[in-house]
């Protein structure tokens, strides 16, 4: 009889390992689950209601003290500026599924030195994430932007990234930044300020589009350029009627 529980106890134990793993995958899947759910569900949401604040405009906000943001509907936006910031961040925004693997392959042969980041990505970045070079902010992202492009309409994607962009310390959006630097609000946006305001989106605390450095000038002759042959190639056709 003695043997008996012993070799009962035995089992027991053996099990007992078994049952945790499989109780911690269930408990792993049900929390990816529902952080998969919960995700859908803001993101639906977005469609509809504009961002009022975003990870990296609420830590700019407490370590300034407050910060300028307008949202301002694409409605209100010069179309040039929405066409300025596709032809510097973004030519083929209207031809791919969040991420441009041509870009991609060509910051690779580049050694890395050039960035394949879309403004889909970027907006995934700006509203649900943080910023920073991390692997776990760009594993995430790289889940979260073919859900955006599902979700969203490329129109609605432009119209928040122009809002949640960062174009000096502590303005964000073009509804901001047009009256920011060249005092006019952004429905009244000229074509040489909009190509300013693009050329200045990756370096925005190193630029200024109100004083233009050389290197900014010659940057928003080029944008206009790219911004009138995306208009006349049809790459404009998903966010401009």
């Amino acid at each position: 009889m003695a043997k008996r529980k012993t070799t009962r106890r035995k089992k027991k134990s053996a099990r007992a390992p078994q049952l945790f793993m499989k109780a911690l995958r269930r408990w792993v899947f049900r929390i990816l689950l529902g952080g998969f759910v919960v995700t859908a569900l803001v993101m639906a949401l977005g469609v509809f209601v504009a961002p009022w604040t975003t990870p990296y405009m609420y830590g700019e906000n407490r370590r300034l003290g407050s910060v300028e943001y307008d949202w301002t509907p694409m409605a209100q936006i010069a179309p040039v500026m929405a066409r300025a910031a596709v032809a510097a961040e973004d030519a083929n925004f209207c031809m791919h599924w969040g991420f441009d693997v041509r870009a991609i392959q060509d910051a690779i042969e580049d050694g890395g030195n050039r960035g394949a980041s879309t403004i889909s990505q970027q907006t995934v970045k700006n509203v649900y994430l943080w910023h920073g070079r991390n692997y776990t902010r760009k594993a995430l992202e790289a889940l979260l932007t073919p859900m955006l492009e599902l979700v969203w309409s490329k129109e609605r994607i432009l119209e928040v990234y122009l809002n949640v962009a960062e174009f000096d310390e502590g303005v964000f959006g073009v509804g901001a930044a047009a009256p920011h630097y060249f005092g006019v609000p952004a429905r009244d946006l000229s074509d040489v300020q909009a190509a300013r305001l693009a050329a200045i989106l990756p370096d925005p605390k190193g630029r200024s589009a109100s004083k233009p450095s050389d290197f900014v000038r010659r940057r928003a002759q080029q944008i206009l350029s790219g911004a009138a042959t995306i208009s006349k190639d049809g790459r404009a056709a998903c966010f401009q009627s």
